[in-house]
């Protein structure tokens, strides 16, 4: 079995990615990443560009901002397992979601457009995991001071993707289509 069909062991990551973890199904992770792409668009394709910026409740983040977190979100990740790859020690930052998401462009930009971006993100991070060589899936490092493999990483990049998915769909699209009826 090839390293990238393994799914990542407990050790391999902090806690708090268990949530992402455990929502990708068994299997080659390259494929899942892959399929990902035509379903996350097609959700995202079910709003209508006058609703991107509903927030389902007061602080949450619109629709523009939650596929822009994901985009950021998933940079983030294919960046600290390019580096964990290539056996670099330095330890790496986290980030702060809410900071990205304030200080960034989606809420500018159309749904088409971050779709596109989504789509082109994603593309590359499958690219970058492809080239991966089996012993490089096993490589770790630290980021946001706790240890997590590149395999880990690969695993949280469609978690987290499948996390927000579920977001959209069960409290998002409720309420879009919601609106849509009262107008």
């Amino acid at each position: 079995m090839s390293a990238a069909a393994l799914a990542p062991a407990d050790d391999e990551f902090a806690p708090h990615y268990k949530t992402y973890i455990t929502l990708v199904p068994p299997g080659d992770i390259i494929g899942t990443l892959t399929n990902q792409i035509a379903e996350t668009l097609a959700l995202y394709s079910r709003v209508p560009e006058e609703s991107a910026g509903y927030r389902y409740a007061a602080g949450k983040w619109t629709v523009r901002q939650t596929l822009g977190h994901i985009i950021d979100s998933e940079r983030v990740f294919a960046y600290r397992a390019l580096r964990f790859s290539r056996l670099d020690p330095a330890p790496l930052a986290s980030f702060d979601e809410n900071v990205f998401v304030a200080n960034g462009p989606s809420e500018a930009a159309t749904l088409a457009q971050l779709r596109e971006e989504f789509e082109a993100v994603r593309r590359a991070t499958i690219c970058l995991f492809r080239g991966f060589r089996d012993e490089d899936w096993a490589r770790s490092g630290v980021a946001s001071n706790a240890r997590i493999t590149v395999r880990a990483l690969a695993h949280v990049v469609a978690g987290h993707e499948l996390h927000h998915r579920r977001i959209l769909a069960d409290r998002y699209l409720p309420g879009i289509a919601s609106a849509a009826a009262r107008v």
